[in-house]
């Protein structure tokens, strides 16, 4: 493997991912409403650390 290659150039799953917020106000994670690492304003589907890292596991690429 290359070492200009990342786990985005494979897995396309997520790869879509919000700014991180400078500091509160914090979005609210869509699964469990723990603040997430993301601004309030943004929209779309925001996961807190530990639902993202959940989400992760479930959809990686097993190939």
């Amino acid at each position: 493997m290359s070492d200009d290659v990342t786990d985005r150039d494979y897995c396309l799953v997520g790869t879509d991912r919000p700014p991180k917020a400078d500091g509160p106000p914090y979005a609210a994670c869509v699964q469990c409403q723990e603040p997430t690492e993301y601004p309030e304003a943004y929209k779309g589907i925001t996961l807190c650390p530990v639902c993202e890292w959940r989400e992760a596991e479930r959809t990686s690429c097993s190939g």
